[in-house]
């Protein structure tokens, strides 16, 4: 990880404010509160004349909590007062912004807060120095007799005080040092606070957030594209003259990815693609149903050798001195994100430049994209990133998929400003799933019933493969794809995940936690199964398979048993219990789901979760997102699915047919944080893998047979 590093030009002052960061205003609400004064280049921290703090977060804020989470960061560093805190977006700048994990300006696999944990903290330490070396300055006090606390300068034997804003135009003038000293984690005051209160939620509360079908510019036509039905289906001739005569269309344009309706409002927009007539070439296209494809995979994880993903021990010795073989089959369905805030963008098409307005996930991608399709400069392509009503991972593709559509849309449109907006049904058939996935597993036992060996093939699409990201595929392992499956917890004496690739005409994108989303549900599922078929208790079990080889794991486990007084799987009044352990991105979990049978369906009554996370910044934040994944998680092992129909249209268009969880059906949720001082694990995440496999033991229970395919509701 690449550490801070200040630079005379970084902490340039602009006048009136003291700039320790990269600042473009974006032109939204949020940012028209920050400092007074002019703005200047580059980095993290903008502290203004008013006394404010603002925070420069190079993530997209869609829920997750990096405005809060950076500002705890910076704040604990500089000794600032919560209330005057502030964040806003960074601009589109790879170079000052990038995330360490990816090398690029980009958000994803829960690496915010790790990625920059140590960066934020310096950015804050070393704004702080700077306002104390001016202090002492303006007094002629040494800097080693000043204090700060709840952003107040003060030197006791003089009696003096200032706060920040005082100071600003002072501070510009030292030289930051090159390794601003940090606290102590005893010395937080900030960090690991629950009252600490987030930056976004008034805003959001009372409808001053701006999101990007906020933005309005002057002249802007709203454009909607007609998609073909059918995955890589293409426009073999169009007929837009009724399109045309629609009150409102301005015009209509073929475009790489279908045709667009350019119109001076949505509802025109609308029913101007509604009256298109559109013959599609579907020479390329996938016109197989979802089972079709299923049993291909199915067929691969059977037949196909894969490579080693992970291995330890000598299975073949294990399989055959073993005193029993069992062995099962486990098959997830394609996946859409859904996010409450289907894709849109406004771009402003100046010839020579665009400017983007939009909830970017990856800048670096999207701003690459556009400028090639525009064939100008990197430097030409401005973008403002808004906040994002979740994402799950729909917003960062590889590709740039909405991004290069948006730019095709400006460029066909010619000079002007346009609004691309997709409605649910686009995003929903929109074609970027999470892969099917079939598991198939093996698990060798002694004559006691012990497990000996224990070998998973399964058989995916990759998730890198074929992306401008698939150097990460080393040895023919995609890293993402086989996340979750390896560095298993639990010794079993001998080991072996192998993963079967495969190819599909449906376009894939990581879906919250990725691969840990269906190799947690097979691995622990299956464990459980074979755990109980031995008449053994699924926790002690487990117990008894993670020995001393990973303390974290166990004591989430043994927490989480003492919170539900776990007294075995079968509960009072036609409930039954089911466990999961599962570690994602550096961070720990273990449930306990409380199940029951209603109206033929899985009810679930109660979580208890018990989490490792490391050193939770914002807990409040952590909590909240352990409760959002685990309920995302559980909408997917319960309803989700995209099926294709015989003819290969994808049959779900909105949350009737994809349905969500309700709010009335969210369990009740009790969060255990383990208190430590180990590295930040990753949150966004690592909260949903474990929930499937939870609710589908217990759910075994009650049924009284196995669970080897998801969703366990058909809608």
């Amino acid at each position: 990880m690449t550490a801070f590093s200040p630079t005379r030009r970084g902490f340039l002052a602009g006048g009136a404010a003291l700039i320790i960061g990269a600042h473009l205003p974006m032109g939204n609400k949020m940012a028209a509160k920050a400092a007074t004064g002019p703005v200047d280049l580059n980095a993290f921290v903008r502290i203004g004349e008013d006394n404010t703090v603002t925070v420069i977060v190079k993530h997209i804020e869609f829920g997750q909590g990096p405005f809060t989470g950076f500002a705890t960061l910076v704040a604990e560093e500089l000794d600032a007062d919560w209330s005057q805190m502030r964040a806003e977006h960074a601009p589109a700048d790879t170079a000052t912004y990038q995330n360490f994990a990816f090398g690029i300006q980009g958000t994803g696999a829960s690496t915010a807060v790790r990625n920059a944990f140590t960066q934020m903290r310096q950015a804050g330490a070393a704004a702080r120095a700077m306002l104390v070396d001016a202090a002492a300055r303006e007094w002629g006090v040494s800097a080693d007799e000043i204090t700060v606390a709840n952003g107040v300068i003060s030197h006791t034997g003089s009696g003096k005080t200032a706060q920040f804003g005082e100071l600003v135009a002072a501070a510009s003038e030292s030289t930051p040092p090159a390794e601003p000293k940090l606290k102590d984690p005893a010395e937080f005051n900030l960090i690991g606070k629950e009252e600490i209160r987030r930056l976004d939620s008034a805003i959001k509360t009372t409808g001053e957030a701006q999101f990007t079908l906020d933005v309005y510019r002057d002249g802007m036509l709203t454009v909607v594209v007609a998609h073909s039905p059918w995955i890589n289906g293409k426009v073999a001739s169009v007929d837009s003259s009724a399109a045309l005569a629609v009150d409102g269309v301005e015009k209509v344009e073929q475009i790489p990815t279908g045709v667009a309706v350019y119109a001076r409002n949505t509802y025109s927009a609308l029913k101007g693609r509604d009256a298109l007539l559109i013959d599609w070439d579907l020479s390329e296209a996938e016109t197989r149903s979802a089972e079709e494809q299923l049993e291909e995979v199915a067929t691969a994880a059977r037949d196909g050798e894969g490579v080693v993903a992970d291995t330890y021990g000598d299975l073949n010795a294990a399989f055959e001195n073993a005193a029993q073989v069992i062995e099962a089959e486990y098959r997830l369905p394609f996946l859409a994100h859904a996010p409450l805030e289907a894709l849109d963008g406004v771009i402003e098409n100046r010839g020579d430049a665009v400017e983007i307005w939009m909830g970017s996930q990856m800048q670096s991608v999207d701003q690459m994209v556009t400028s090639d399709i525009f064939g100008i400069p990197l430097e030409n392509v401005e973008i403002n990133t808004l906040l994002g009503g979740g994402s799950f991972g729909r917003r960062a593709q590889y590709d740039g998929q909405f991004a290069q559509e948006l730019a095709h849309v400006a460029k066909a449109g010619g000079e002007g400003t346009y609004k691309l907006v997709w409605t649910r049904s686009d995003d929903i058939q929109g074609g970027y799933y999470r892969p099917q996935v079939v598991h198939r597993h093996r698990a060798a036992l002694d004559e006691t019933g012990r497990i000996i060996g224990w070998f998973n093939k399964f058989a995916t699409e990759s998730i890198m493969g074929g992306s401008a990201f698939e150097a990460v595929i080393q040895n023919g392992v995609d890293p993402f794809s086989i996340e979750g499956s390896i560095h298993k917890p639990y010794d079993f004496g001998a080991f072996e995940a192998r993963w079967v690739r495969t190819d599909s005409k449906v376009p894939h994108l990581w879906w919250r936690s990725v691969g840990h989303s269906h190799n947690a549900f097979a691995n622990e599922v299956f464990l459980d199964e074979v755990l109980q078929g031995q008449g053994k208790d699924p926790v002690q079990g487990r117990l008894e398979l993670l020995g001393d080889k990973s303390p974290r794991d166990r004591r989430v486990l043994e927490r989480v048993a003492e919170m539900a007084n776990w007294r075995g799987v079968q509960g009072a009044d036609g409930k039954a219990f089911g466990v999961a352990l599962h570690p994602s991105y550096d961070a720990h979990f273990a449930y306990i789901a409380e199940v029951s049978e209603v109206d033929g369906e899985p009810r679930v009554h109660k979580v208890w979760v018990a989490a490792d996370v490391g050193i939770a910044v914002n807990p409040d934040v952590v909590k909240a997102q352990i409760e959002g994944g685990l309920g995302y998680g559980l909408s997917a092992a319960l309803f989700n699915e995209i099926t294709f129909a015989e003819d290969g249209r994808v049959e779900q268009e909105n949350f009737d047919t994809y349905r969500l969880l309700r709010i009335n059906e969210m369990p009740e949720v009790e969060i255990d944080l383990a208190v430590n001082t180990e590295k930040p694990g990753g949150i966004g995440e690592a909260g949903t893998p474990p929930i499937a496999p939870a609710v589908s033991n217990a759910w075994r229970i009650l049924k009284g047979e196995p669970v080897r395919r998801l969703p366990l509701v058909r809608v």
